[in-house]
């Protein structure tokens, strides 16, 4: 089991979860610095999000007695010319998890692991609300155009993804934060 392709894939999007979370701290602060404080504390919690979906991996595979090694992270990028950029960004990163997460679920199948396929559905219903909540923002942003106001105002009413809150998610290594 240690070698399937399924844990390892599993151990690998524990990586992917981490630098997530480091690349939605870097839109976070970018927005910080360009003072706008809704969009900032949007992305610091989609950081905090994908920190709390790599510890459930890690969690996962404690309670199955698998062994774990956290990877080292990858480059993030900082620097975005616009505010659509950066949103642009995390839709392309949640799509993309969206990719991982599926093929960890077909070789759980694949594999019989039907403990797998059970963990996973969690993370396939999240990728579902996390790739809607991204392109809607993408989409008000467009038509927010220069009018920032307008953009942080929709952050500030609008409640835009789960908030990291459900009931239903896995336990995290450590406890959610």
């Amino acid at each position: 089991m240690t070698d399937s392709t399924f844990v390892k894939l599993l151990r690998e999007q524990i990586g992917h979860e981490f630098d997530a979370h480091q690349q939605y701290v870097a839109i976070a602060v970018w927005f910080d610095g360009q003072d706008l404080p809704q969009l900032a504390r949007h992305y610091y919690r989609q950081a905090l999000e994908e920190r709390n979906h790599a510890m459930m991996i890690v969690q996962y595979l404690l309670d199955r007695d698998l062994p774990v090694a956290i990877p080292a992270g990858s480059a993030v990028r900082n620097d975005f010319a616009s505010v659509l950029e950066p949103i642009t960004l995390a839709l392309a990163q949640e799509k993309q998890v969206t990719s991982q997460i599926e093929a960890i679920f077909r070789a759980a199948r694949q594999e019989g692991d039907a403990l797998g396929e059970q963990f996973l559905l969690w993370f396939l219903k999240e990728q579902v609300e996390e790739v809607a909540s991204a392109s809607t923002l993408r989409t008000v942003a467009e038509r927010a155009g220069d009018n920032l106001f307008d953009l942080e105002n929709y952050v500030a009413r609008e409640q835009i993804g789960d908030g990291g809150e459900s009931a239903d998610a896995p336990a995290a290594a450590g406890g959610a934060i």
